[in-house]
């Protein structure tokens, strides 16, 4: 019988206190890891997520970090080496919100902050956290992407544009440092049912829906389980991967 199973290993989880970063945390812990909890303003949160993995007898912490700055990250990598320990995983979650609209009304600022939480966050955390795995010769890297990076529909412009960026980063990182046994994937989320959602009941989206082959949106634990596969031995041979979780309605071609 298959089983994900991340005994014994320690997973960075960015943006861990949001709607699907709290899942994932709950997912790889039910699944064995240890996990390291960032956050950049909401420690509450952090802190009650950090005492519910502990309670199922995992290792975590919390530890706050901002996600565009690299100085910043070096102390979070600091600071989980000496309370946890090197990452075995690390899941690249956290981005930058902000009001969309049409590109050409779009704020610059908007082109740039997600340039900096969606490809130079990704590029921080490899340069220091992958060089552990090296070490190892063994790590699960795993960028979080979108479906709006390969639809690219209007008022998604700054978005989409710096998610196409994450994924040459990505793909670039995989053919690097493979040969170190080091997986490095992608995957890339529809419009995910939260727990947002839940409490405002606003799973169905019918307009939405009705593109899904599926005819229904995702949900966070489904989005959360894909990315424990990517990060357990069950997916040792798959790297540089680009894994839509929507329902089919991105189906990328060859």
């Amino acid at each position: 019988m298959l089983k994900i199973d991340l005994t014994g290993r320690l997973a960075v989880i960015t943006g861990a206190t949001g709607q699907l970063g709290r899942v994932m945390a709950e997912v790889f812990g039910d699944c064995g890891a240890d996990i390291a909890v960032h956050y950049h303003s909401n420690e509450q949160k952090a802190r009650e997520l950090v005492g519910e993995i502990r309670s199922k007898g995992r290792r975590a912490d919390a530890f706050q970090a901002d996600i565009t700055d690299f100085e910043s990250l070096k102390k979070l990598k600091a600071n989980i080496s000496d309370s946890l320990g090197e990452a075995d995983i690390v899941v690249c979650n956290a981005v930058i919100q902000y009001p969309r609209t049409v590109a050409l009304e779009q704020d610059i600022a908007d082109f740039y902050s997600q340039f900096d939480s969606c490809v130079m966050h990704n590029v921080y955390m490899a340069k220091l956290f992958i060089p552990g795995m090296i070490e190892k010769r063994k790590g699960r890297f795993i960028a979080i992407n979108t479906e709006c990076s390969a639809l690219c529909e209007p008022t998604f412009s700054a978005y989409s544009a710096a998610k196409r960026g994450l994924d040459g980063f990505i793909r670039c990182l995989a053919k690097e440092v493979g040969q170190y046994d080091i997986t490095v994937n992608q995957v890339a989320p529809g419009w995910t049912i939260s727990e947002n959602d839940r409490l405002s009941h606003t799973e169905v989206q019918p307009g939405y829906d009705s593109t899904v082959p599926l005819r229904r949106r995702g949900t966070d634990l489904e989005i959360a389980q894909m990315a424990a596969f990517l990060a357990s031995d069950l997916a040792g041979f798959t790297t540089g991967a680009y894994i839509p979780v929507s329902g089919g309605r991105v189906m990328p071609a060859i």
